[in-house]
């Protein structure tokens, strides 16, 4: 269980990426019956440390051996992190949490910092589309894909830019906690509870300000009617568009299809209800929209890679079962 949480920084930290980690991990929420984590800062360089902000800097009384106790070691992005020397001690200190199975989470250009550890070699990872080529070119044993949100090569969890961030610590706080935890951390921020790490980043894509968001209002409506059956022309009608327009707008703004969200979010519906209900399969079938529960089982597996019921064991214990 995800319990002591790190996040190392070097010179030229950026406080945004930094301020993302602190929020989702290093936060008190106890009194909403939500997990504290053991969180602490440490440094690569020193007591003191300089942000990419002039006058805004960093000290923590923490070193590289506080990385020794840590379940997740983070590594937020900074200023020339991709043109940069990293300190050997710091590249053991990730080397060696791996090796005794922690987790790594790099936030846009930490990557490079992996990468540089060599925890990179042979895995998938992301990185903010501005970093993509000079990351294949210094790690080319790197799987760089650059269009993604984040990347989870467990034990090696890779984000691309700010945003994205705040996906990946969601999506391992789902994956450590379930879903109503995720969420709620989710809703204290104003925040989306979930965005698939294979959503597109929203690379030269630029939409009018008046017209940003044109499908909001459908996908709410979408959210409240996971349980019926909708067809892409059903949904174009909503909007007001054509079926082609609102497929393309779709994509744009979502970074995925109208299928391939709805499906997403009915297997985020069965989740929590295979947690907090004793419903059979096939009525928590019918109120996801999979019909049964044989369809049930399917997208499951396909999704999360578990069936519902190992799920709801995992997360309810045995007498759910």
């Amino acid at each position: 269980m995800l319990k002591n949480v790190a996040a190392v920084l070097l010179d030229g930290v950026h406080p945004f990426e930094l301020g993302v980690v602190c929020e989702v991990f290093g936060l008190d929420r106890s009194d909403e019956g939500l997990p504290v984590y053991d969180f602490a800062i440490a440094s690569a360089e020193g007591p003191t440390l300089d942000t990419h902000v002039p006058g805004f800097t960093v000290s923590t009384p923490h070193g590289l051996d506080r990385l020794d106790e840590a379940d997740l070691v983070v590594v937020p992005a900074g200023d020339t992190y991709a043109v940069r020397d990293y300190p050997p001690e710091l590249l053991d200190a990730l080397c060696r949490a791996v090796e005794r199975g922690a987790r790594v989470l790099s936030v846009c250009s930490g990557v490079f910092v992996l990468g540089a550890a060599g925890l990179l070699d042979g895995r998938r990872c992301a990185v903010h589309w501005h970093h993509a080529e000079a990351l294949a070119r210094q790690y080319p044993r790197a799987i760089v894909e650059p269009d993604v949100l984040y990347v989870d090569e467990d034990p090696v969890i890779t984000s691309a830019g700010t945003a994205a961030g705040i996906d990946a610590c969601l999506h391992l706080v789902r994956k450590e906690h379930g879903p109503e935890v995720a969420n709620a951390i989710a809703r204290r921020m104003v925040v989306p509870p979930h965005r698939d790490g294979g959503q597109a980043q929203f690379i030269e894509r630029p939409l009018p300000r008046s017209r940003y968001d044109t499908v909001g209002e459908v996908l709410v409506w979408m959210q409240q009617h996971l349980d019926e059956e909708v067809t892409v022309e059903q949904l174009a009608a909503r909007a007001h568009m054509s079926p082609r327009t609102f497929a393309r707008r779709f994509q744009q703004e979502t970074g995925t299809t109208p299928y391939r969200w709805i499906l997403r979010q009915r297997v985020l519906l069965a989740q929590e209800l295979l947690e907090a209900t004793d419903e059979t399969m096939d009525a928590i079938a019918g109120r996801a929209g999979f019909g049964n529960a044989a369809a049930l089982r399917h997208q499951f597996v396909r999704s999360l890679g578990t069936t519902p019921q190992a799920y709801r064991r995992t997360f309810r214990g045995p007498r759910a079962a």
